[in-house]
């Protein structure tokens, strides 16, 4: 089932094209759980927790991150890039330097 939005983002000018709601739902209980490790971090910092055993935790939160991003990724490419390459050249374009931007930024 897709949602769609026509919230338009005011920084930028740009809205999602769509949203699948499972997907949506997914991702904020994925980011409702990488909010309770976060909070985890900070108390075993605060309880000078071995760093190790803090910095295992870090990468934890990393990994968790990264796949919200790739979820996100996917739902960008399906939905929004693809309305986008379908639209004006201009679009498709601008379409095409965003994907190659987002992979150097968030492909490390």
């Amino acid at each position: 089932m897709t949602e769609h939005h026509d919230d338009t983002d005011h920084h930028e000018g740009r809205h999602a094209v769509a949203v699948d709601a499972d997907v949506k739902d997914r991702n904020l209980k994925r980011l409702r759980r990488i909010e309770g490790q976060v909070r985890g971090l900070q108390k075993m910092v605060e309880e000078d927790r071995y760093c190790a055993d803090v910095m295992t935790q870090i990468s934890s939160v990393h990994e968790a991150l990264r796949a919200v991003g790739r979820e996100l990724m996917r739902n960008h490419l399906k939905h929004c890039a693809t309305h986008a390459m379908k639209g004006t050249p201009e679009q498709s374009a601008a379409m095409y330097d965003e994907i190659v931007d987002l992979m150097y930024k968030h492909g490390r």
